[in-house]
């Protein structure tokens, strides 16, 4: 499998299960096939290089590959900055059996559009990518292919792949679709002809990919870190949402993330998923985890790990791991008169 070339402004250090890189003879899967962003996602990771590494057709078969033991790894997609959280990846690690996350990487997105042999970019009427990436190029879409018809891929480069000569046992076959959204890699992978190029909406988009794995270890902290969590809300009442964010206000934690999603269940039923800044090892991450367990017993911890862009998370003086120690030390003298 021919490595992405890397990509820039990212960093993704492993400490879980083994300190500073992963392990030796480690399983590693990802939203394929070759060519996506999540697979130049992965080959930041120390030691992928010397790792086995498999496609998954989905977020979903990803993660499960990952829940069943056939990888030990699995990088998807979590966010966007211009379409936000990938539902696929959010909703399935909030649900199933516990996963973890343990390292973020930060990949820039620019998106090409290619077409089958023969096709001209006035010929277009049928355009297919992963949904993610049609949000963000729907402007140059509107402006330059306005009788174009989009469908649905499971991942930009499955995308791509579909424009690809197809023989089946009456001889050969015309593709389905006259063009497709996909990353330059793919297009230099396939050779599939470029019909334009940098057709973004928005200059300089990234997508947050996450590193999942079986509960373990947790990376040590960075003083750099972020934590990951679902809160479900098994009985919606006023001030619900204000008894989340209280548990953080009041200890200085900011969060980063927090979006609502369908649990599926019915109508009306969501839960929280969010990111804060700090690290589970914090007395202050602590204590409000302890506090919305109290509130809400279903609230899943996902990981706590190093930021993919390093920034000194700024603690109050009176909420640091110091001040916390001395409060527990006054009342334990005031119980021992």
């Amino acid at each position: 499998m021919t490595p992405p070339h890397p990509e820039a402004g990212a960093r993704a250090d492993v400490d879980a299960p083994a300190g500073g890189a992963v392990r030796p003879g480690a399983r590693f899967t990802f939203l394929g096939p070759e060519g996506t962003f999540t697979e130049a996602a992965l080959r930041q990771i120390p030691g992928v290089a010397e790792s086995e590494v498999t496609a998954s057709v989905s977020v979903i078969s990803a993660l499960a590959a990952v829940r069943s033991g056939a990888a030990d790894y699995a990088m998807v997609p979590i966010e966007n900055s211009v379409e936000g959280g990938v539902s696929a990846t959010v909703d399935d690690v909030a649900s199933g059996d516990d996963l973890q996350i343990l390292a973020e990487v930060l990949v820039p997105i620019s998106f090409v559009l290619v077409g089958r042999q023969g096709v001209r970019l006035e010929d277009v009427r049928r355009v297919t990518t992963h949904t993610h990436a049609w949000a963000q190029v729907r402007g140059w879409a509107d402006a330059q292919l306005p009788q174009a018809e989009f469908t649905p891929a499971p991942s930009t480069a499955a995308g791509a792949r579909l424009l690809l000569p197809q023989t089946t046992d009456d001889g050969p076959a015309i593709p389905a679709f006259d063009a497709a959204v996909c990353a330059p890699l793919v297009a230099e992978q396939t050779g599939l002809p470029v019909l334009a190029e940098r057709i973004e909406d928005t200059a300089g988009a990234v997508t947050r990919f996450v590193l999942v794995g079986r509960p373990g270890p947790l990376p040590a902290p960075t003083g750099t870190d972020k934590t990951t969590l679902t809160v479900p809300l098994p009985n919606d009442h006023p001030g619900a949402l204000l008894e989340i964010l209280e548990q953080f206000s009041t200890r200085g934690i900011n969060l980063s993330r927090i979006e609502s999603r369908p649990t599926g269940t019915g109508l009306g039923q969501y839960f929280f998923s969010l990111d804060l800044e700090g690290h589970l090892a914090e007395e202050r991450v602590q204590a409000a985890l302890a506090a919305l367990h109290r509130i809400f017993p279903g609230v899943r911890f996902l990981g706590s790990y190093p930021r993919a862009v390093e920034r000194e998370v700024q603690v109050p003086g009176h909420m640091s791991d110091e001040a916390y120690r001395r409060g527990r030390e006054w009342v334990r003298g005031l119980l021992r008169r």
